[in-house]
């Protein structure tokens, strides 16, 4: 089971993350709080696994809260503020994940999960977004890589789609949209997702 604390100050989204994340059978949300103090004190009397923070709170914002809880604690941050500067600083001070308060449901399970086995996931609209102001080299031609599936897969991880999202949209299981996946990784030597983001970003295999 994954303990999680979730420090929002809207009462609503902070309700909705709730909702989100109780209905996951893996996920127990053990408090929710609506500021950064707040979020440290109860952090450090029940000890979650994962504290999903927003950057703007009052009493402490979302990337003091960070710099005070992590690595104990694997700090996912969701915001609407989702500059270049917010993200480098989050990741700096350790969080674990970086999520857009517009990502999808599946989407915010996959990253409360990824942080809980201590991995990074950051929203894909955010990482081709940074992407697009670097060179853009030409990489290995994509039909040469990857098949027709493989390739369906990776352009829905680039919008943002959870896999149960993609396998929604493709009509086919979970478990082979992760075998695709774990093949695309293996195939262009990505660690997780955001890598197969910027991979197919690089390959041209989504659009600017």
């Amino acid at each position: 089971m994954i303990t999680v604390l979730i420090a929002e100050d809207q009462d609503m989204v902070r309700m909705g993350f709730r909702l989100i994340l109780e209905a996951q059978p893996d996920v127990e949300v053990v408090a929710d709080v609506p500021d950064g103090i707040s979020a440290v004190q109860v952090a450090k009397e029940l000890t979650p696994q994962v504290c999903l923070v927003d950057v703007r709170m009052p009493g402490l914002d979302g990337l003091e809260v960070t710099r005070r809880l992590a690595p104990h604690t694997r700090v996912v941050v969701v915001t609407t503020f989702d500059s270049d500067d917010v993200l480098q600083k989050a990741l700096d001070l350790g969080a674990c994940g970086f999520l857009t308060k517009d990502a999808s449901p599946g989407l915010l399970v996959e990253a409360v999960r990824s942080a809980a086995r201590g991995d990074v996931l950051v929203s894909p609209q955010v990482v081709l977004r940074v992407l697009r102001r670097a060179p853009r080299p030409v990489g290995h031609a994509a039909a040469d890589l990857l098949g027709p599936r493989e390739l369906d897969v990776v352009r829905h991880v680039a919008k943002g789609l959870s896999n149960n999202e993609i396998a929604a949209a493709l009509q086919v299981s979970v478990s082979s949209v992760k075998a695709y996946l774990a093949s695309v990784q293996t195939k262009v030597k990505a660690r997780n997702r955001v890598e197969v983001v910027a991979w197919a970003f690089r390959a041209r295999v989504v659009a600017d």
